[in-house]
């Protein structure tokens, strides 16, 4: 009988890549002229089966660059106030810096060469991170400049829905609409996604190992 694929490494797994789970909070759509507001990110991890689970979540609240601009409208979808005196938002760099840090660390932990973002929309928050590390001159970013794992178009594929709150719900995960377009909450959720979609796929491509041979003729 054939046996099952034994458990992969994560740097075998994604070509020496660690997918890390991001969202991020913007002042509006144009990663140039509107401010990034909050961001997360979750590193995922392989149990000993080779399947994905969720790591420590970090996270921050962002100050808006000089003359940066914010859209009313974004805002109000958000939920948040950028001058709220509790925010305890930090200026770009240092948010990147507090951000970065626990994922070059996993990146190492893992033996990979550099994390991908995986997101929902995820060129969208590759480029708001993009931006934002051309703005702060940051030259210590551990993730892949523009490859990206996008949870639209695996949610797509897996359940035939696109919008994040339908393809959560289709995967047969809970989902709250009254915490929905915080960072954490939305970078857990896609993350809890994007595991389900891989461990049904490991699953499959185990149960296919160990079916018996079919013989022709």
């Amino acid at each position: 009988m054939p046996q099952p694929a034994a458990s992969p490494s994560m740097a075998a797994r994604f070509r020496g890549f660690l997918p890390v789970v991001v969202d991020v909070e913007t002042g509006g759509f144009d990663p140039e002229r509107h401010a990034l507001l909050e961001i997360a990110a979750v590193p995922l991890d392989l149990d000993g089966e080779g399947m994905l689970v969720l790591g420590r979540t970090v996270h921050t609240h962002v100050e808006a660059f000089p003359g940066a601009e914010l859209d009313p409208k974004s805002l109000e979808i958000t939920g948040i106030d950028p001058t709220h005196p509790f925010r305890d938002a930090k200026p770009e760099k240092d948010a990147l810096d507090l951000m970065f840090a626990p994922i070059r660390a996993e990146v190492r932990r893992h033996g990979c060469q550099r994390a991908i973002l995986v997101g929902h929309n995820a060129h969208f928050d590759i480029s708001v991170l993009n931006a934002t590390i051309r703005r702060t001159g940051h030259r210590r970013s551990p993730f892949h400049p523009f490859s990206v794992f996008d949870t639209v178009s695996l949610a797509g594929l897996a359940y035939g829905q696109t919008v994040l709150s339908r393809a959560v719900q289709a995967a047969g995960l809970p989902w709250n609409g009254d915490e929905a377009h915080s960072a954490i909450y939305d970078a857990e959720r896609t993350a809890e996604l994007f595991c389900t979609i891989h461990n049904r796929w490991r699953s499959l491509e185990r149960a296919a190992a160990q079916a018996p041979a079919v013989r022709a003729g």
